[in-house]
């Protein structure tokens, strides 16, 4: 086949096709005259620059971007197994590394006056794409467990379901189970059910229930938290 031959199956192709989906160089004038707009508007929309470079994928983005916030934490706790003790949860949650399905989160928890504390970190691996409302992460970490019964620290494995009853951190519930020194004489069970409610854009309330479970003893924690959504 000739180049001469190519050139003209080229052009046809190029003349065949709809004018939007032939590239071409734009500018704010010309776009603000196809959409009717004064120039100004367009230059200080990103969303609009950004629809002339490229028609976004909308679906793609409503799976990926995250249906849920990384999430700052201070509240109180009170602690019905330890002589009804009142104490501190400091933390951060789902921590997004790059632009992947894992996030980091970490805790400390301490009771006042009495000799219980818990404190680790964890790493979550969605398995749902980040937008979902409904997602499954299985979890590993390490975590150090304190009481006046016993004393036990090592790895944590376990899974965390959430459920996201409105996008953007607004309202979500999880419910996380995992095992301390799984294996071990010193294993214990953690239980945590927690429910978050946004108040403002950035600022939620929380609370948390939470089950400890060794064969030494049972504890459990009720906490009120303070949630700062960066």
């Amino acid at each position: 086949m000739n180049y001469w031959l190519l050139a003209a199956i080229s052009t046809n192709i190029c003349l065949s096709l709809p004018a939007w989906s032939v590239p071409r160089p734009e500018n704010t004038n010309n776009a603000a005259e196809m959409l009717d707009l004064d120039p100004q508007i367009i230059e200080d929309s990103p969303v609009l620059q950004r629809w002339q470079r490229q028609i976004p994928n909308i679906l793609e983005e409503i799976e990926n971007e995250p249906s849920f916030r990384t999430r700052l934490r201070l509240g109180y706790s009170y602690f019905p197994s330890q002589e009804q003790a009142g104490g501190v949860n400091i933390g951060i949650e789902d921590v997004f590394i790059g632009r992947s399905r894992l996030t980091a989160s970490g805790e400390y928890q301490r009771a006042f006056g009495e000799d219980f504390i818990n404190y680790g970190g964890d790493l979550y691996y969605y398995l749902r794409p980040l937008g979902s409302y409904v997602n499954v992460a299985p979890l590993v970490g390490y975590r150090h467990l304190q009481t006046d019964e016993y004393s036990t620290d090592g790895v944590n494995l376990g899974a965390r379901l959430k459920l996201v009853l409105s996008r953007g951190g607004a309202a979500d519930i999880s419910l996380t189970q995992s095992w301390v020194a799984p294996g071990t004489a010193e294993e214990v069970g953690l239980t945590t059910l927690s429910f978050g409610y946004a108040v403002t854009q950035n600022l939620r309330l929380s609370t948390d229930i939470q089950k400890q479970n060794s064969r030494q003893s049972k504890d459990s924690r009720v906490g009120i938290v303070l949630e700062w959504m960066p």
